[in-house]
C-alpha cells in the first residue's frame, strides 16, 4: 500500500501541478510551490487515514493473511482449476455428476443393508409361521386326544353305571 501511496504521490507531482495552474504559478510561483507542498501532505495525511480505516474496518490484514494462507495452498496444487465451457447444460452436468453418482452409491449400499434386514425378517417371520403351525398341529392332536378320551370316558362311566342311575325326579 505504501508503493500504491507514493506512486500517487509521484503522479501529482509539482511540475503537473503548476502547469494545471499556470496563470497562478507565473505571478506567484513561491506560493504555488508552497500550496503544492501543503495539498501533498495533507494529500498523503487524508489517504494514509482512509487506508487505516478501511484496514480497521474491514479487519483488512486478517483477510489478507486469508488470502495468503490460500495463496500458499494454490501453489502446492498442481491440478488446473475448473472453469466453464460456456455451455450450462455440460457445466451443470459436470459438476452434479460426481454428486449425483455417490449418493447412488449411497442408496444402492443402504438398499443392499435394508435388502439383508428383510431377508432375516422374513426368515424370523418364516421360523415363526413353522411354530405356529407345529402348535396348531399339536393343539390338534391334544383336541382329538381328549375328545378320544372324553369319548373313552363316557363309555366307561356309561358301562359302569347306566344312565338311570343318575336320573332324579
Amino acid at each position: 500500500m505504501e508503493k500504491s501511496l507514493q506512486r500517487l504521490i509521484a503522479d501529482a507531482s509539482f511540475h503537473r501541478f503548476s502547469h494545471t495552474f499556470h496563470p497562478f504559478y507565473k505571478n506567484n510561483p513561491q506560493v504555488t510551490e508552497s500550496i503544492h507542498k501543503q495539498f501533498i501532505e495533507d494529500l498523503q495525511k487524508s489517504i494514509q487515514e482512509d487506508i487505516s480505516r478501511v484496514v480497521e474496518e474491514g479487519q483488512l490484514q486478517r483477510r489478507l493473511d486469508e488470502l495468503d494462507k490460500l495463496e500458499d495452498a494454490a501453489k502446492n496444487h498442481t491440478e488446473n482449476a475448473w472453469r466453464p465451457t460456456g455451455v450450462p447444460e455440460e457445466d451443470l452436468c459436470s459438476f452434479l455428476m460426481p454428486f449425483y453418482q455417490k449418493q447412488q452409491v449411497y442408496l444402492r449400499r443402504e438398499l443392499k443393508k435394508i435388502q439383508e434386514e428383510n431377508a432375516i425378517l422374513a426368515q424370523r417371520v418364516q421360523a415363526g409361521r413353522e411354530s405356529i403351525t407345529k402348535t396348531e398341529q399339536q393343539i390338534t392332536v391334544a383336541v382329538e386326544e381328549w375328545k378320544t378320551s372324553a369319548t373313552e370316558f363316557q363309555t366307561l362311566a356309561s358301562s359302569l353305571c347306566p344312565l338311570d342311575t343318575f336320573n332324579v325326579k
